[in-house]
């Protein structure tokens, strides 16, 4: 061999050495790492998934790049389609490691007699790499995928990458996985589906946008009965099972979330820092979500004749702070008022915040006995004047602290705020977390007392929250993990003593308390005990009812997001009975405690009417104080009425047939919403046997008569100073007993 053949031999193979080391860098270059795990990473996602706190989706990212929310474990997933999918996919996928060459080969074979690609032959272990390491699709590409594919089987079991395939396989519309699949197609599980649905599946996953059932719900029909004919060829599919086939038809229907929340999701989403990605694990319960979206739309489609077009409920854990419902009546997108969300819009409270004004009060030199005189108040406003007056027009004159909240009389919170003061006022309900009352203290005055500035549904469950949980506030959190969800840069606090919530929950649980204007067993006495609170704004615009139990804090509003007034529709008529509903549910699998009542607390005797400790004569109720403002002085103011009574006690049955209604020195306020042929006072009498006629006198004049048993008499309002007094026949007599006259006043 001459000197020259050797160096061209030489030059030969260092040149194939060389082509050979470059083939294998460019391998090893082209090479991706295998995944640790086949679990989809969802910080890795584009998109945010938003959750539950059990993981069941509250809204859809089909555009997420992974299937995060609907993924299932292999054995949950029907046999008969996961043999589908390997005999139309894969047949020998337990045979082969990872690349099935026999296929491959076929494929070839079958693609040079058609001079075009009729054929891919991947199998599921290179398509699972191609969407775990997408490449630009090439002759190059598919020989490195079916490389990684051996890797990927030397990594994972068989059963791993078939549940990760049968999860994450591309459909239309951007689903992925058999279970969006289903969702999409039929709006159903995977355990319901027919036979020829689940084969119908795997026929569709070879070209999901081509084969598209919404295109042509019968373009299928050609594949599914060769899938079928092979499989009953197996013995996969048996002979009924085949049968079953040719007689199954298809019924579309888009899938739908299970549980309606968008607007709390929308809340979410501006709520958590917009680099934060992937999936949010909300502190929502699905169940009760639909559970109270139910009550509250059925309530609202109740009170539709009687104007009533939105409503709102919020329910929170108490004892983590945790939203775990966030309702808007209606249906989302609907119209342009329905994607308002009221539970973050601000809209007048009513008579809501009167329990934090009384906890301010008890906060400083007042406590639960203490007496505020109920009688009509006006005071300049600008040139005119403004009359303050109660919801029933009616007035108590000198009545508890207790009791004031209780029946949520307006002239006591009024004076309320005046001894407060309003500017306190104002920075304590600032405090409580109310950042909606932004004007400064003048812009709201007095009125404040009676909800004239505007708070969101969400504040005013916060702050009940608080009360709640013995005065510590704390922010509510809508996100199961801190760092991503709350109310951003909100620390706990204390907003009042463990004592004075305790008493403001007592007050507001006592049926006795509430009894003046609500009666003591209606819709607002609840089987477990629970402090409640209704509001109505002027006109009816916004009707509020809000409570705490020992677990849960519950907060409804019922209006119109329009702003338009509603028929008459108060808090205790409209949302009250949804209330109790919610609480109803809340409580109808949890274990349920009294209210929290603090320790400390002291309880005394006391005199209702002077707040004094109960003397001789007095009337006396039990009341609670916290340690060092209980009264000290013991009432004599009804010690000479009680002598005078025991001598006089030789006429008893006259001396007991009285008027018990108008009551001394009431004061009755027209509505001047109401004709005044139509506004009338009830006159009562007390007596202690039965009565045969009574006859009515104001200012001398009679004005009628009563019969029987009955004892009320409707006496028509007319305006000023008046008095009445009855002449009262009792059963076999002939001479009436006249009554003391009473004094009042029409307004």
């Amino acid at each position: 061999m001459t000197g020259r053949a050797k160096t061209r031999r030489a030059l030969f193979a260092v040149s194939g050495v060389g082509m050979l080391v470059a083939f294998g860098v460019s391998v090893q270059l082209s090479l991706r790492p295998m995944p640790k795990t086949l679990i989809p990473d969802a910080s890795a996602s584009t998109k945010r998934q938003v959750v539950d706190r059990y993981g069941h989706p509250l809204s859809y990212t089909f555009a997420s790049g992974w299937n995060l929310s609907d993924a299932r474990p292999l054995f949950s997933i029907p046999s008969l389609l996961q043999r589908a999918f390997i005999e139309a996919e894969d047949r020998r996928f337990y045979e082969h490691n990872g690349v099935d060459w026999r296929a491959r080969l076929h494929a070839t074979w079958q693609n040079i007699k058609a001079f075009r690609t009729v054929r891919g032959a991947s199998t599921i272990s290179e398509q699972v790499v191609r969407m775990l390491h997408p490449r630009r699709r090439s002759l190059w590409a598919r020989f490195i995928e079916g490389i990684e594919a051996l890797k990927l089987e030397r990594t994972f079991s068989k059963q791993e990458i078939l549940e990760f395939y049968l999860n994450q396989v591309p459909f239309a519309g951007n689903r992925r996985g058999v279970v969006q699949a289903a969702r999409y197609l039929w709006d159903r599980d995977l355990e319901t589906l027919t036979e020829r649905e689940q084969l119908a599946l795997a026929v569709i996953v070879r070209a999901p946008e081509r084969l598209d059932l919404y295109k042509d719900v019968h373009g299928l029909d050609r594949r599914i009965q060769q899938l079928a004919d092979h499989m009953e060829g197996f013995g996969i599919l048996s002979t009924e099972s085949r049968a079953a086939v040719n007689e199954q038809t298809f019924t579309l229907a888009r899938g739908t979330l299970p549980v309606r929340a968008d607007h709390f999701v929308r809340y979410v989403q501006s709520t958590v820092p917009e680099t934060l990605e992937g999936r949010f694990e909300t502190t929502i319960r699905s169940d009760l979500q639909h559970q109270v979206q139910r009550i509250l739309d059925h309530r609202v489609a109740d009170l539709a004749r009687k104007d009533v077009s939105d409503g709102a409920v919020l329910v929170v854990d108490n004892r983590s702070a945790e939203v775990i419902a966030w309702v808007n009546a209606g249906e989302f997108g609907t119209d342009t008022g329905s994607q308002i969300d009221a539970v973050i819009t601000p809209r007048q409270p009513g008579s809501t915040l009167k329990p934090f004004l009384y906890a301010r009060a008890l906060s400083g030199d007042w406590n639960a006995a203490t007496v505020i005189n109920d009688s009509p108040i006006a005071e300049a406003v600008g040139a005119g004047i403004h009359t303050f007056r109660n919801y029933s027009r009616l007035h108590y004159g000198d009545i508890s602290l207790r009791e004031a909240l209780g029946n949520s009389l307006n002239i006591p919170a009024i004076k309320t705020v005046q001894h407060v003061g309003g500017s306190e006022f104002l920075q304590f309900l600032r405090g409580a977390g109310f950042a909606s009352l932004s004007k400064p203290a003048d812009f709201y005055g007095e009125g404040l007392a009676l909800g004239n500035g505007e708070v969101t549904l969400f504040e005013l469950v916060q702050g009940y929250t608080a009360l709640a949980n013995q005065g510590t506030w704390r922010p509510l959190r809508v996100v199961r993990s801190n760092e991503r969800g709350g109310t951003r840069g909100a620390k706990p606090r204390v907003l009042v003593s463990p004592e004075v919530a305790s008493i403001i929950g007592n007050i507001l649980s006592d049926p006795q308390a509430r009894r003046r204007e609500f009666g003591s067993d209606g819709i607002l006495r609840f089987p477990i005990q629970t402090a409640v609170k209704t509001g109505t704004s002027t006109d009816y615009r916004d009707a509020w009812a809000v409570g705490f139990s020992e677990r849960f804090t519950v907060g409804v509003w019922m209006g119109n997001l329009n702003r338009a007034s509603m028929h008459e529709v108060s808090g205790a008529r409209g949302p009250a009975l949804v209330l109790r509903s919610v609480f109803a549910e809340l409580h109808r699998t949890e274990e349920t405690k009294p209210l929290f009542l603090s320790p400390s607390l002291s309880h005394r005797t006391v005199c209702p009417l002077t707040g004094n400790l109960a003397g001789e004569g007095c009337p006396h109720v039990e009341e609670i104080f916290i340690p060092g403002s209980e009264p000290e002085k013991v009432c004599t103011k009804h010690h000479e009425q009680s002598s005078e009574a025991s001598l006089q006690a030789n006429a008893p049955s006259n001396e007991a047939i009285r008027i018990i209604m108008p009551t001394p020195g009431l004061n009755v306020a027209r509505d001047p919403r109401i004709p005044d042929t139509l506004e009338a006072l009830p006159f009562e009498i007390a007596a202690p046997g039965a009565l045969s006629e009574v006859r009515w006198f104001v200012d001398d004049r009679e004005v009628g008569v009563s019969k029987g048993t009955y004892q009320k008499f409707l006496w028509p309002l007319e305006a000023g100073h008046h008095t009445v007094k009855a002449a009262v026949f009792q059963s076999n007599e002939t001479v009436p007993t006249e009554t003391e006259a009473i004094a009042f006043w029409v307004r």
